[in-house]
């Protein structure tokens, strides 16, 4: 598609951040630069500036979009889960971790730009629906047993916790990358345990993996 053609049919923000989305993929969020973005979407190196006002907007645009995969990916981890019986909860963590382990590049990208002390408006409205509809995931738990009585939103913030760290000592390789899966089990049954739901079953008995 010719630069103006881009334009005439809205195509070439989305264009720009899908190619900016696959450098990251590629090479990390270091290395995207909007003239390399530029290149990829096969525009002029100053075409981009007409929809982002500099680099930083772009990758918020990626960020933006990596949140909404990551959310889309959470919605199979859970309907597969839900589809046995299992809890939503241990499936938001299992999924947070394997989504990491799978994409710790796009993972870089939203821990620099999300868990951190300020944030784009934009970022912030998605995070809020994302963390909304994964309370309310808590309050099912909670109402069909899985998962003791108490404030949701404080389970939410201990079950984020306990993931976030997890994922970034594997992405790390602090963990072994290998035993990501296995040790995410038992991690997130000791903690559903510990606050009074049974666990399903899956990663008992397992030994954790030596350092």
């Amino acid at each position: 598609m010719k630069e103006r053609e881009a334009y005439h049919h809205g195509a070439l923000p989305e264009a720009l951040v899908a190619a900016a989305f696959e450098v990251v993929d590629e090479q990390g969020q270091e290395k995207v630069s909007v003239r390399e973005v530029a290149r990829r979407a096969g525009v002029s190196a100053g075409a981009p500036f007409r929809h982002f006002a500099d680099r930083q907007a772009l990758l918020t645009a990626v960020a933006d979009r990596v949140l909404a995969d990551f959310a889309r990916w959470q919605e199979a981890e859970v309907a597969a889960a839900e589809a046995v019986g299992g809890s939503a909860m241990r499936a938001l963590g299992l999924g947070f971790v394997r989504y990491a382990l799978r994409h710790p590049r796009r993972f870089e990208l939203v821990r620099s730009r999300v868990f951190a002390a300020s944030r784009d408006p934009q970022l912030r409205e998605q995070l809020d629906g994302m963390d909304r509809a994964f309370t309310e995931l808590i309050v099912a738990d909670q109402a069909a047993g899985r998962v003791r009585a108490g404030d949701p939103e404080l389970v939410l913030l201990s079950g984020q916790a306990l993931v976030y760290g997890l994922a970034q000592m594997i992405v790390d390789g602090y963990l072994p990358a290998e035993k990501a899966e296995e040790l995410a089990l038992q991690v997130l049954d000791t903690f559903r345990q510990g606050i009074g739901g049974a666990a399903d079953g899956v990663g008992k008995g397992v030994n954790p993996p030596g350092r």
